[in-house]
């Protein structure tokens, strides 16, 4: 048995693990990254990035498919699975090298295999140990199911859904938050007939209502079915498919079922309650600062209670760092993380929804407007159909952003910051924004929430 001494050791290499260790490296400390699989976790791997490159090829889909409405000549013959199993394969394999050349480059011990808590801030990785003055925990989430339902054959998680090699006829998707829609986008542009099965009355039911009714009015436009506000009560399979029998006595046959009812944290089996660590439903506990009730240990990411996004626990793991080589950041509350779905057409949002705000503040004390696409010039050049919603406190800064729309996502970080500063929209108004561009929309939203709206009455 070997012990290898570090300043910090950080158990997963995902998101926020990974990015814990480079900004501890340029700190100036010694770190050892303990990952099981490979490091970039479930977002380079079986998340994120995979995901938005299947959105992708649905995008190019699509768009050759209405080429003609633009003057262009041209027809979608076939969707070859296997091309765009290596196209999203190729993405993958870049971005991971890409994040292997940095951990090397920054010094930071890479140990490949499976940890456990073994003592005061110590991972046993087979007969070796490693010790850290801190320890961060950055184990990451897994996909839920739900009892009575069996994951194998003809019903997937996301990950078995990633790696499907063929185009189902039909597929039935068992949740309606971000990974069941944009699972079922992608296989719509695919030719799939889709069904969402959704226990909750909306798809995507934590945004805005407006934004929830806006994209089930799109998906029903594109052919997607959705059963709403209905559970799920059993599953069947033969080798030919599926057939779901919901709570109301309604069957669904499909080729396949999709499992996308979250995700949960990642902490069992790993010694983390035997550290003496706290923990509540699997979730790791911490305080404003991301430490643990035991000294000298972190957790960042999926395993802390609140959002389950990547970029959280990117930023999470930045903080942790900072924290640990004695600086103070700032910490971001989640209602300042931007979230997206990156469906077709998109859903971007941060800060309040418009009950939330209400409840918050009384409906009295807040004022909500709506920009629709249809009065931008670049959402109709792109071809898409949506909204900006824009909350402010009467009186007040801008308290929440919602869109939906084509591409939307990339206008949120716009949103993020004018939540965050507590920016009133009489000081964005006289702000420019480029003409045409979509983002002109959080601009005619921000001048009619000061008084002054320009392109709508």
């Amino acid at each position: 048995m070997t012990t290898h001494t570090f300043d910090v050791v950080v158990l997963g290499a995902g998101s926020g693990g990974y990015a814990a260790a480079l900004r501890l490296a340029e700190l100036g400390k010694t770190v050892a990254l303990i990952e099981r699989d490979k490091v970039g976790g479930t977002c380079l791997h079986r998340g994120c990035i995979p995901t938005k490159a299947l959105l992708h090829a649905a995008e190019v889909a699509d768009t050759v498919r209405e080429a003609t409405q633009y003057g262009v000549t041209a027809q979608l013959d076939a969707i070859d699975p296997a091309g765009v199993a290596a196209y999203r394969r190729g993405i993958v394999a870049k971005k991971h090298k890409g994040l292997e050349g940095l951990l090397s480059a920054r010094k930071i011990t890479t140990v490949s295999g499976s940890g456990r808590l073994e003592g005061e801030r110590t991972v046993r990785v087979g007969d070796d140990l490693y010790t850290g003055t801190e320890l961060i925990l950055a184990t990451g989430s897994y996909s839920r199911t739900l009892p009575g339902i069996e994951i194998g054959g003809r019903v997937l998680t996301s990950e078995q859904a990633l790696e499907l090699e063929v185009i189902p006829e039909r597929v039935l998707v068992l949740g309606g938050g971000v990974i069941g829609v944009e699972f079922a986008s992608v296989w719509r542009s695919f030719g799939s007939d889709v069904t969402i099965i959704e226990a909750l009355d909306h798809l995507v039911p934590n945004e805005d209502l407006a934004v929830s009714k806006g994209l089930e009015r799109a998906f029903r436009k594109r052919g997607i079915a959705q059963k709403l506000g209905v559970r799920f009560q059993s599953v069947q399979q033969s080798d030919e498919g599926v057939t779901v029998t919901l709570e109301d006595g309604t069957t669904l046959d499909g080729d396949y079922l999709l499992v996308a009812v979250g995700r949960g944290p990642a902490t069992a089996d790993l010694g983390i309650e035997e550290a003496g660590i706290t923990l509540d439903r699997g979730f790791v506990i911490v305080d404003e600062r991301l430490h643990t009730n035991v000294p000298g240990v972190w957790a960042v990411g999926d395993i802390t209670p609140g959002l389950q996004l990547a970029h959280r626990g990117f930023q999470q793991g930045i903080a942790v760092a900072e924290r640990i080589a004695g600086l103070d950041p700032v910490a971001v509350p989640d209602s300042q993380v931007p979230k997206v779905t990156y469906s077709h057409p998109e859903v971007a949002s941060v800060g309040l929804t418009e009950a939330q705000a209400a409840d918050k503040l009384g409906a009295d004390r807040i004022r909500a407007y709506e920009f629709n696409l249809a009065g931008n010039a670049k959402s109709e050049i792109i071809g898409t159909g949506g909204f900006v919603k824009v909350i402010r406190e009467v009186d007040g800064p801008v308290i929440g952003i919602h869109l939906l729309g084509d591409r939307v996502g990339e206008l949120i970080t716009e949103g993020q910051l004018a939540v965050a500063w507590e920016a009133f929209p009489e000081d964005l108004a006289p702000l420019l924004h480029a003409h045409p561009t979509q983002s002109e929309a959080l601009g005619e939203a921000f001048l009619a929430l000061s008084g002054k709206p320009l392109h709508a009455l």
